[in-house]
């Protein structure tokens, strides 16, 4: 058995612990400069002269990439080797991170940042396939939890890394240092995933078309798909412009400093692994639920003056949407009839212009009106996405 072939039981405890681990350091390396570039945000609108609102959408720009990749993997997915397709998508990501080093304009960087998120979402999209084919039903909830988890701490450790190679060596540095991450995680999955059997797939796979087709028409997948768009839309919306609000008065934070105020992901590395098991006990509604109304709590703590209880409220947004992310992103492998790595591909492409948008939209907010005014969308994006999680049930799912 390899690292991630989940098809039967592990062996030991110590070998699903570093199975479980294996999945998470993968997580890590796929998507580690997605939000790591959001640290450094004023050092690069400084650079490019820009306002905040435009050094927001280009820096997000990624998830444009990764919504149009997304849906690209989700067509044809079931014809796409998971192995190679994760392997040589992780080593491409290498070479836009590499230019961003040179980029001359802010469009030039935008369109780099396009790329980036296509490759992103390639790797991203095909991992999950992977899991949910080659994982037991048992085994699922905790795989999906550790790659979530696996994401949390990309956020963190990131964000501290930028933060840190900026202050000292640059922007510059910090790419370079970044393309060689990304070229680590090709180098794991050569060594760690093989092709498992698809458990439960058909042995011709449906036409691209039909597969979306399918899984539009699943009730439960159209909530998903919906609540993803709106948990990275609120994401966004937080942890792009906080950082601004955070470098000006009365905080008038330093960049390395701002780099260490992303502690406040760590204690979603230690909540977020908790997601399959609250979904187990409890269905993927509550769950959801209960994601969400942590990051609502998080909302009245974002503005206030003191920064203690700003760094709070941040911890509280971030405990709450990446375990509401976890929590969709199991539902919709459990969710999908057929073609789980189309399902995956649909959940990602909404999840990502969910983050496009909550860029552009929140952005202006914030540059027109203030933080309280982005804030306020933020709250209007949570509680719509309640609203829309009593749908959170599988056809035939028990009580």
């Amino acid at each position: 058995m390899t690292t991630m072939d989940h098809t039967r039981a592990p062996a030991s405890n110590l070998e699903a612990l570093f199975s479980t681990f294996v999945i998470g350091v993968t997580a890590f390396l796929t998507v580690v400069d997605l939000f790591a570039t959001q640290a450094v945000l004023p050092a690069l609108a400084a650079h490019y002269s820009v306002a905040p609102s435009a050094m927001g959408v280009a820096v997000n720009a990624t998830t444009l990439g990764m919504a149009a990749s997304g849906l690209f993997v989700a067509l044809f997915s079931a014809r796409i080797n998971r192995r190679h397709g994760i392997m040589w998508s992780l080593l491409l990501l290498s070479v836009p991170t590499i230019l961003l080093a040179h980029a001359p304009d802010l469009t030039s960087f935008t369109v780099l940042r396009v790329i980036q998120g296509m490759l992103m979402a390639a790797a991203f999209t095909l991992t999950l396939a992977h899991l949910g084919e080659s994982c037991s039903q048992r085994a699922a909830a905790g795989a999906f939890a550790a790659y979530i988890t696996g994401n949390v701490a990309s956020n963190l450790v990131g964000r501290l890394v930028a933060a840190g190679l900026v202050d000292h060596f640059g922007l510059a540095t910090n790419f370079y240092v970044f393309a060689a991450l990304n070229a680590a995680g090709a180098v794991l999955v050569f060594f760690t995933i093989r092709n498992a059997r698809r458990m439960g797939m058909p042995m011709m796979p449906p036409a691209p078309w039909a597969a979306f087709a399918t899984h539009l028409a699943n009730p439960a997948l159209r909530t998903a798909f919906a609540i993803g768009f709106l948990i990275l839309f609120s994401f966004i919306g937080v942890f792009t412009y906080v950082n601004f609000v955070l470098v000006r008065a009365p905080f008038s934070i330093a960049m390395m400093s701002l780099g260490l105020v992303y502690f406040v992901f760590a204690p979603s590395i230690l909540t977020t692994p908790l997601a399959g098991r609250i979904a187990q006990l409890f269905g993927a509604r509550i769950a959801v639920w209960f994601g969400l109304s942590a990051a609502m709590l998080s909302l009245p703590l974002l503005l206030a003056h003191a920064l203690p209880l700003v760094l709070a409220g941040m911890a509280l947004a971030a405990i709450g949407t990446f375990l509401a992310q976890a929590v969709a992103t199991g539902f919709v492998s459990q969710a999908a009839t057929a073609d789980k790595g189309a399902a995956s591909g649909l959940y990602l492409a909404s999840y990502f212009l969910g983050g496009l948008a909550g860029s552009a939209v929140l952005g202006q907010l914030f540059d027109r009106f203030g933080w309280e005014a982005a804030v306020a969308g933020v709250g209007v994006a949570l509680l719509l996405a309640c609203a829309l999680a009593i749908n959170l049930q599988t056809k035939g799912a028990s009580a």
